[in-house]
């Protein structure tokens, strides 16, 4: 059976790398976390960001509402806070729902 080169995921990257993977300056990417909630990624004991696969789309998402959305910085923080506000409805009605049938589960036990 042939070898099959796989590509290597990394579970952490550094600003310099994310900056490099979307081109974006670090000093910017530092000022969207102070503007953005949403983005908050881990800090080693040193203090040095460790960002995951969630915080960098998060940041293609901004620079896509910003760049090529038009989107203000205020705009683009009242589109994520909509959007957390409609998941976490969604999330609840799903609890909900599964809450409902594990009621009706036990019923029948």
């Amino acid at each position: 059976m042939p070898y099959k080169e796989r590509e290597i995921k990394k579970k952490y990257y550094s600003i310099g790398e994310v900056s490099n993977k979307l081109g974006l300056n670090a000093s910017l990417i530092r000022y969207w976390e102070s503007e953005f909630e949403v983005l908050n990624p881990k800090k080693n004991k040193k203090g040095l960001r460790k960002y995951i696969e969630k915080d960098i789309e998060i940041l293609k998402k901004i620079h896509s509402l910003l760049k090529n959305d038009g989107f203000t910085i205020e705009g683009a923080k009242r589109h994520f806070k909509s959007k957390v506000l409609s998941d976490e409805i969604k999330i609840i009605s799903e609890l909900e729902n599964i809450k409902k049938k594990l009621i009706a589960l036990k019923r029948k036990i």
